[in-house]
């Protein structure tokens, strides 16, 4: 994507985040305007940009890199987020499980402890619906 030019990078993000999080999250957060729509494209473009690098990382390895950074600084909301959209990267139940341990190892008990509150809730969602 290095020749790209930036509005093809920002679509590109864009189509990105919706593929991983849905339209629905998507669009409840980009109904805004003026200071905070530029913050969205702006969010969008640098982290959403990142994902949509050709290289060795699947979707997949980039979802579990994103669980374990946002555990590991204390994002629940972001973590929650991601957790529920990992499905849609082809991450398993048992990987979220496993990837636990990796937090607990490397950012310590709190944030696995939450991580895995976080989980269970999802989890417990999933099966009532």
């Amino acid at each position: 994507m290095s020749d790209a030019s930036g509005n093809e990078k920002l679509e590109a993000a864009r189509a990105m985040r919706r593929r991983v999080l849905g339209d629905e999250y998507v669009d409840r957060a980009t109904a805004v305007t003026g200071a905070a729509a530029e913050l969205q494209d702006h969010i969008t473009s640098m982290a959403w940009g990142v994902w949509t690098r050709e290289g060795p990382l699947s979707l997949r390895d980039r979802s579990l890199l994103v669980l374990a950074m946002t555990a590991a600084l204390g994002r629940m909301e972001e973590f929650r987020l991601h957790a529920r959209a990992s499905v849609n990267t082809g991450v398993t139940d048992d990987e979220l499980d496993e990837l636990l341990f990796q937090i607990a190892a490397y950012a310590g008990a709190p944030a696995a402890v939450a991580a895995r509150r976080e989980i269970a809730e999802l989890r417990a969602e999933r099966d009532r619906s």
